[in-house]
C-alpha cells in the first residue's frame, strides 16, 4: 500500500539563519514588509547560538520568538544544529530538506556566501544545496510516517551580513525600518546594554545597531528610497515585463 503524502503548510518566504538574530539584522525589513503585504513568512534558525559570548540558549530562544512576533511571522523554528560545528553534509541537508518540503516556500533567504563568520558561509551553502536536493524525487523524507512531496523553491537569495558586498537585488524597506530595529533589539542579550555585566562583543558595542540602520539608508539612497536591504543571487532570475523593474 502506498504511503500517503504529508500535507504541507505553504509559506511565501522562508528565511534561514545560522544564528538567532542573523535574519533580523540583514533582512528584518524585508520580512516585515512582506508580512504587512499579507504574505506568509517564516524563519528557521539553524542553531541556538550557544557559542555566543553573551546570553544563554534558553534566553535566546525567548528573544527569537519575541522578534518573530514583532516581524509578524507565521512560523519560527530552530533546528538545534551544533553552533560552530554543523556541516554541509547529508545529515544536515536532510533536516533542511524536510523543512523546505514541509513549508514549500516560493522564495528562500539564506546567509551570505562570503562573510567573516564561518557559520554564515557554511549556512549559506548548506541551505542552497538543500534547496536543490529538495526537488529530487529519489530523496525520500517523511513526517509522522508520511512521505513528503518534493519541492524546490523558485530561487534562493542571500542577504548581506558583515562584509559590504555589492548586491544583485535591492529592496526598498522604507516604512519598515522601525520594525526592523525593534526586532533586532528584541535580542536584548546580544546588543548594547549599559546595565549589562557581560563581556563586550563587536555587535554589543554602542552604536552597532545604528550602523545597521546607516547601511540600510545607504542602500536606500542607491535606489532613490529612504531605506533598503540588499541580496545576492546564486543563479539568474527573470521577469515577464521589464517595467516591473522600474
Amino acid at each position: 500500500m502506498a504511503i500517503p503524502i504529508f500535507v504541507a503548510m505553504k509559506l511565501d518566504i522562508l528565511a534561514f539563519g545560522a544564528h538567532p538574530d542573523d535574519v533580523e539584522l540583514a533582512a528584518g525589513g524585508t520580512l516585515a514588509k512582506h508580512c504587512a503585504m499579507g504574505y506568509k513568512v517564516g524563519i528557521i534558525d539553524l542553531t541556538r547560538g550557544e557559542l555566543g559570548t553573551r546570553g544563554t540558549p534558553e534566553l535566546r530562544d525567548l528573544e527569537a520568538m519575541e522578534a518573530g512576533k514583532i516581524l509578524g511571522l507565521s512560523v519560527r523554528e530552530n533546528l538545534c544544529f551544533k553552533d560552530g560545528f554543523f556541516q554541509n553534509d547529508e545529515t544536515h541537508q536532510l533536516k533542511i530538506i524536510e523543512k523546505i518540503r514541509q513549508f514549500q516556500p516560493t522564495l528562500v533567504l539564506a546567509n551570505a556566501l562570503s562573510d567573516r563568520h564561518p557559520d554564515h558561509e557554511k549556512a549559506g551553502k548548506l541551505v542552497t544545496d538543500a534547496c536543490f536536493l529538495s526537488g529530487l524525487r529519489k530523496i525520500v523524507t517523511q513526517v509522522q510516517g508520511q512521505n513528503q512531496e518534493v519541492w524546490r523553491p523558485r530561487n534562493v537569495f542571500h542577504y548581506i551580513q558583515f562584509y559590504s558586498l555589492v548586491p544583485d537585488l535591492i529592496l526598498d524597506i522604507s516604512g519598515f525600518i522601525d520594525q526592523k530595529q525593534k526586532s533586532i533589539q528584541a535580542h536584548t542579550s546580544q546588543f548594547y546594554n549599559p546595565h549589562s555585566n557581560e563581556p563586550e562583543t563587536m555587535i554589543a558595542q554602542k552604536g552597532f545597531v545604528e550602523l545597521i540602520t546607516m547601511r540600510a539608508r545607504d542602500l536606500g539612497a542607491s535606489i532613490g528610497a529612504e531605506y533598503a536591504e540588499g541580496f545576492n543571487k546564486t543563479r539568474s532570475f527573470g521577469v515577464k515585463n521589464l517595467l516591473e523593474l522600474v
